[in-house]
């Protein structure tokens, strides 16, 4: 590890969850889950040699982990620069609300499932305990597994696995947002409502909160981009 490098340090705490048959999308899913977290912020230059070590993985496994990241929008390839986390436009913050209206209200209407309901029910109560703490970050990060487990109502395997990338990226979002208990704290509310429509069986009613939650946090992003690029 480096000074220089201080996200190689978590990545290293990471490879007990990679064994010697591990493969690039393995090392992608690390790297993907650390860009969720908040570890991994826009513009980061992800180092082959730090990465490398940090996962004991070689070299090749490491660059097509890099390539798969790079088709989801995650990480850009420079060249003669080598490989960074990407930043977001204020374009990109646009579409991936629409796809997520897209995904996200469609779930909640097919909200029946107890044990999926439940989930969401406990990603919103390790927000409010996060936020009990002052843990603003962590609240950012169980906003996270709200939004995921409001998707996996949909009960798709698809569905899943095209909301855990669009998370990653939305993450990446959140970092232009520089207080972020002021950005965070009145979703706190929105999300209890949703849950606790959810849990009563009123799911088209949690979907219209939910389409009026996406058009507040989606002019306040857009907002907040458009005055950070100037």
């Amino acid at each position: 590890m480096t000074a220089t490098d201080p996200w190689a340090d978590l990545l290293a705490a990471d490879r007990a969850l990679l064994d010697r048959t591990s493969t690039a999308e393995r090392v992608a899913d690390v790297l993907r889950q650390r860009i969720i977290d908040g570890a991994l912020s826009p513009g980061t230059r992800l180092s082959e040699e730090s990465a490398g070590k940090a996962l004991a993985v070689s070299r090749n496994t490491l660059r097509e982990a890099f390539r798969l990241l790079v088709h989801e929008r995650l990480l850009v390839h420079e060249f003669h620069r080598g490989v960074f986390v990407r930043v977001l436009s204020a374009e990109d913050v646009i579409d991936l609300y629409r796809i997520r209206r897209l995904l996200e209200t469609s779930a909640a209407r097919r909200g029946a499932n107890p044990e999926l309901v439940a989930a969401v029910d406990r990603a919103v109560g390790d927000g409010e305990r996060a936020a009990a703490e002052e843990r603003w970050w962590d609240v950012g990060t169980a906003n996270m597994r709200f939004h995921e487990a409001v998707a996996a109502l949909a009960g798709s395997p698809r569905v899943n696995e095209t909301m855990r990338q669009l998370l990653a990226e939305l993450r990446l979002a959140f970092h232009v947002m520089s207080r972020p208990e002021e950005f965070h704290r009145p979703y706190l509310g929105f999300n209890r409502e949703i849950a606790d429509l959810l849990t009563a069986g009123q799911s088209e009613r949690a979907a219209d909160k939910l389409d009026a939650y996406f058009d507040a946090a989606e002019d306040q992003l857009v907002a907040a981009y458009r005055d950070y690029q100037g």
